[in-house]
């Protein structure tokens, strides 16, 4: 969740990754972006010198502006030279099936779609990295706003995990939003090298839950991690996380590429860099869910390809989780 020039929130990744996420690169509106498109550099041989660039901000454009593009997959390619080649880069493990000019969303308009639907709400808000807009308003006023839509929505405070990277934001909806602030979740997102080498003890766990957080979300690494039979197993993060009382969510499932491409080249994919030596095929990926779900006794986990998480939760889950 991030804003735009007149201050309103809107759904999207980060505040400056439209020139990924949009069309904005092939409208008027380009003349509005940080950072013009710049086409690679390639040597005379070849080789690229300089990738295409490229930053565009919502915070640059007012709401009727942002609602004026057209969303499209994230992607964008590095070795382009012009803005439609630059607009495509898809991996290969996604696709653009389904990538016909997707509509953008304000806040309140996915508050009003995701009711109707029935579903649960998990707004993350980001932090602020190119101003504050036209109305100069403060991260503060950010996360408070956030709240106060869902709060004018008249939704149940049962169905919303609000969530941030920035603790004060969480501890602000504690304290403003108690209600509210009793499911919003702290993104952990410390580098999983230092997390997984020099765990938290147990003690600051149990200051987290005593300054009211209920609910810590780790990346899946600092989760999980392989013993000496190359099993998948808790690592000392979720066990002292769970002993402490908080509730746990991860992320991010099929964020990147196949798992055995990773095995086979010898990569250390971000989210399975602790147990890449359990892993060897595809269908590890459903294993990691499991071990997940019924070891480590996450109460969410995202993806971005909810078929498989789909999949596993009606086969294997009994229906009691959030």
């Amino acid at each position: 969740m991030t804003f735009t020039y007149d201050g309103e929130l809107v759904c999207r990744q980060a505040q400056c990754d439209l020139h990924t996420t949009t069309n904005i690169l092939a409208t008027p509106l380009a003349a509005t972006c940080a950072t013009p498109f710049t086409p690679a550099v390639f040597d005379a041989a070849g080789n690229l010198v300089t990738p295409a660039t490229a930053r565009c901000c919502a915070s640059a454009l007012t709401l009727a502006q942002f609602k004026s593009m057209e969303g499209k997959m994230d992607a964008r390619d590095a070795r382009a030279t012009t803005v439609d080649e630059f607009l495509g880069g898809t991996a290969d493990f996604r696709t653009d099936l389904y990538a016909t000019g997707g509509t953008l969303l304000s806040h309140k308009e996915s508050i009003r779609l995701f009711d109707k639907m029935g579903a649960k709400f998990t707004p993350e808000l980001k932090a602020v990295t190119d101003g504050f807009g036209a109305l100069g308003l403060e991260q503060k006023s950010h996360a408070r706003k956030m709240i106060q839509e869902y709060i004018d929505a008249d939704i149940n405070p049962r169905r919303v995990f609000a969530q941030s990277f920035n603790i004060d934001d969480v501890e602000q909806w504690i304290a403003e939003f108690p209600r509210y602030g009793r499911r919003a979740v702290y993104l952990d997102g410390r580098p999983v090298a230092d997390l997984a080498s020099d765990p938290p003890d147990l003690f600051e766990f149990q200051d987290l839950k005593a300054s009211g957080v209920n609910i810590i979300a780790p990346p899946m690494p600092v989760l999980l991690t392989s013993n000496v039979d190359d099993e998948i197993v808790p690592s000392v993060y979720a066990e002292r996380a769970r002993q402490a009382g908080l509730r746990i969510i991860s992320w991010t499932t099929e964020r990147s590429g196949r798992i055995v491409e990773d095995v086979l080249e010898g990569g250390g994919t971000f989210y399975y860099q602790t147990t890449l030596d359990a892993l060897n095929n595809d269908g590890d990926i459903l294993r990691t869910i499991d071990v997940l779900a019924r070891k480590v006794g996450i109460i969410g986990l995202f993806s971005d390809w909810p078929a498989t998480t789909t999949f596993y939760a009606n086969c294997m889950l009994d229906g009691n989780n959030d």
